[in-house]
């Protein structure tokens, strides 16, 4: 089993947050919505449940089309889109920062035991 994210550690496992994540982890690509389900972890009926949505708000873009699929990406022009990565990179950066202090805790903890 892969290890949570940051942001879903904080927003959840909501087939919405899941297929955020997705994206903002894997930005510089274009993927089917088929690729996206399955790496995203949810059905595809599920996808399709809020897939207009991101299309409407326009986080998401497509980008092509190869024979029948269309293929979409991240929209890195939107202002939505890059409050989202601030607010994941602030996330990434929060926990980081906890995970060092209670590092550094147990080494000043065993060097005390010594």
């Amino acid at each position: 089993m892969q290890e949570k994210s940051s942001f879903r550690l904080v927003f959840g496992d909501a087939p919405v947050v899941k297929v955020l994540d997705f994206f903002l982890e894997n930005r510089e690509f274009d993927y089917s919505l088929t690729d996206i389900a399955k790496n995203s972890d949810i059905g595809w009926s599920t996808l399709h449940k809020f897939w207009n949505d991101l299309v409407k708000l326009e986080v998401v873009t497509k980008t092509r089309r190869i024979g029948r699929a269309e293929l979409y990406r991240l929209n890195m022009g939107s202002p939505l889109v890059r409050k989202l990565i601030e607010i994941d990179n602030d996330i990434s950066k929060k926990l980081i920062q906890q995970e060092l202090m209670s590092h550094q805790k147990k080494l000043k903890k065993a060097a005390g035991d010594e």
